[in-house]
């Protein structure tokens, strides 16, 4: 058995209850229009009651999910001289990882209350992680690529080791009081085979070519080839404001590397 399809497997096991709409690692969707949250996400990245659907605010359909962060909420100390965080995440099932060098196409809508507060913290709205396995090197490594609201500001950025984090793009609209739709087409790699294009509201903001992945092997602690994840919601250093996001529509499908977007 390979790498990834050890991992894969490995990862099954872990997962959620099947999904009554057969998901698979090349087409994923989920509208937020059950009562419950379905099993495209694992539930482990946030505290009871933080993740809940509603139909006050919807991008399409009925319902759309509410994440809600309060001061404290999942907790975690900061290690290597970080600053300790807390989260409210949806975290894609273990069983729906995307593989090293495939091409993925994602979107989601996201809307912003009109009173979101605007602080210069350290703010994650959507995150695509490496799989680090364990206590490995890699443990504490940033985001590949990450969604952040800082100072009312969107950014997209890309992290490849301690000192290469590129900002790709950085936004100057307020985002608040509106629904934003976001539109990924990714293949992560670690050499010049990775690419990166990012849409907001239609409108292409980023086309970048080149690594998207960590180096793999024992010295960086990355197995080989490498599987990737993703999560969504509001991941923060501490803060005594609370904070929500609404999410809607989100989409992963497996593209054939000549499609267009």
């Amino acid at each position: 058995m390979g790498v990834v399809a050890g991992l894969l497997a490995l990862c099954a096991a872990l997962s959620p209850a099947e999904d009554a709409k057969a998901q698979t690692p090349g087409d994923v969707y989920d509208g937020f229009e059950a009562p419950e949250l379905s099993p495209v996400w694992d539930p482990s990245k946030f505290d009871p009651g933080a993740v809940t659907m509603q139909s006050d605010v919807v991008r399409a359909g009925q319902r759309a999910a509410r994440i809600g962060l309060r001061p404290g909420d999942y907790y975690e100390p900061g290690t290597n001289g970080d600053l300790a965080t807390e989260r409210a995440e949806l975290m894609e099932s273990r069983k729906l990882i995307s593989k090293e060098g495939t091409r993925y196409e994602y979107t989601f809508s996201l809307f912003v209350p009109p009173d979101f507060p605007i602080v210069p913290t350290r703010l994650v709205i959507a995150q695509w992680k490496q799989y680090c396995p364990g206590a490995a090197p890699c443990s504490n490594d940033s985001p590949v690529l990450a969604v952040r609201y800082i100072g009312g500001t969107l950014q997209i950025t890309q992290t490849l080791g301690h000192d290469r984090r590129i900002r790709l793009y950085r936004g100057t609209n307020d985002l608040r009081g509106k629904w934003t739709d976001f539109k990924f087409d990714v293949r992560f790699a670690p050499d010049e085979t990775g690419r990166v294009e990012v849409w907001v509201d239609g409108t292409r903001v980023v086309d970048h070519r080149g690594a998207t992945a960590y180096p793999e092997g024992p010295a960086s602690g990355y197995p080989t080839p490498s599987v990737f994840y993703f999560k969504m919601g509001l991941y923060r250093d501490v803060m005594s404001e609370p904070m929500t996001l609404y999410f809607d529509e989100y989409r992963k499908r497996e593209r054939a590397d000549g499609a267009s977007p």
